[in-house]
């Protein structure tokens, strides 16, 4: 599903125009998006927790040429921890083997 995709389906499912569901979606995205940027943790009971985690300097391999080692710096990135309702409907749709989206 893309993001066009998305918004019709948030403005289905909470009765908003799509342009209501657009700038409602583009707000959460945003503040999510400035919250990690400031190094805050956005936690979504159930649903999940967005966290920003430091990766490490780390020696490795130079994609062009494998036999010649690189430094990678070290950076902060974003992380995605999911909750327990998300992790158990994935799993309950999930194993029906179909596509997880009928209701």
């Amino acid at each position: 599903m893309n993001k066009a995709e998305f918004v019709k389906r948030v403005a289905r499912t909470a009765d908003l125009s799509a342009e209501e569901a657009q700038r409602a979606l583009n707000a959460v995205l945003r503040e999510i998006e400035d919250a990690l940027r400031a190094g805050e943790e956005v936690a979504l009971p159930g649903f999940g927790r967005f966290s920003v985690a430091e990766r490490a300097a780390r020696t490795g391999a130079d994609p062009r040429d494998p036999g010649r080692r690189i430094e990678i710096p070290a950076r902060r990135v974003p992380r995605f921890t999911p909750g327990s309702i998300l992790k158990r409907a994935v799993e309950r749709d999930g194993s029906s083997g179909g596509s997880g989206t009928t209701r």
